[in-house]
């Protein structure tokens, strides 16, 4: 059998390259320790680097920004379900399980798309500290957050696209990230995002599977739509089918793209 080894640059939730989210996927043989996978994650300089390791019934999986790890991710889960396929790790149709810090988590083929299933992970209703609507530089209609990240929700699909962020400002907001979204005026599409985490050194992440988890329940609540295709407002864009599911899951489907793959010397 194939050694079960290799680093890969995968866009994920596109079908072009140069657009989506690249992520770093790192296949290793065997759980490798954390300070290494951190310098790895480094080295790649993406939002995120996934790191697999093949189990008897699965993969382990897990994943790391330059700055540190994280406890669910939802782009480069997606590309490393990709990669299982394309390097004939997976036959292809064969579902994948992870086992993650979040649980375990699933992956398919399906409609010549992607899709995983994760668990929703809904906000609440909270008042926004002045110094993160501050930095945003938004006037918000609604604010909340989850145990991750906070939900900004504005008037216009157009003032999520124009956002500039005071980053030096944004950056010192005790979360991970800061999601700030719209209902869509584009034809085709239901709201519209986006997500920036300088806390864990992620300015703006282009296209961000996880912070869907909350974005799908959200908006399934106020469009009354258990199914919904959501847009990332970022420079580099992409596209995200959900569907909420039952038990409290959501299913997250896009396409990827391999941009380049290589071999590690250390």
């Amino acid at each position: 059998m194939t050694a079960f080894r290799g680093l890969f640059c995968v866009d994920a939730f596109t079908d072009h390259a140069g657009s989506g989210n690249p992520a770093g996927v790192c296949l290793v043989e065997q759980p490798a320790g954390q300070a290494w996978m951190q310098m790895i994650a480094r080295e790649m300089n993406l939002s995120e680097t996934a790191f697999v390791v093949r189990q008897r019934d699965g993969f382990s999986l897990c994943w790391f920004t330059p700055k540190a790890e994280i406890e669910l991710a939802g782009h480069p889960t997606l590309a490393a379900a990709h990669i299982l396929w394309e390097e004939g790790y997976l036959a292809p149709g064969e579902p994948v399980r992870f086992f993650t810090k979040s649980g375990d988590l699933f992956a398919r083929q399906k409609e010549g798309r992607i899709e995983l299933d994760f668990p929703q992970v809904p906000e609440e209703p909270a008042f926004a500290p002045v110094d993160l609507v501050g930095s945003l530089g938004v006037q918000p209609c609604h604010t909340g957050k989850n145990r991750f990240d906070w939900l900004i929700e504005v008037e216009t699909e157009q003032e999520v696209r124009e956002m500039n962020p005071d980053f030096l400002r944004l950056v010192k907001i005790p979360m991970r990230g800061v999601i700030v979204t719209a209902r869509a005026t584009t034809p085709g599409i239901d709201f519209v995002s986006r997500f920036f985490a300088p806390a864990v050194g992620v300015n703006e992440d282009p296209v961000t599977g996880s912070a869907h988890c909350c974005l799908a329940p959200f908006w399934q609540r106020r469009l009354k739509k258990d199914t919904l295709t959501a847009y990332q407002a970022s420079e580099r864009g992409g596209y995200l089918y959900l569907e909420i599911g039952e038990n409290s899951r959501v299913r997250i489907a896009g396409n990827a793209v391999t941009v380049w793959k290589g071999q590690l010397k250390i």
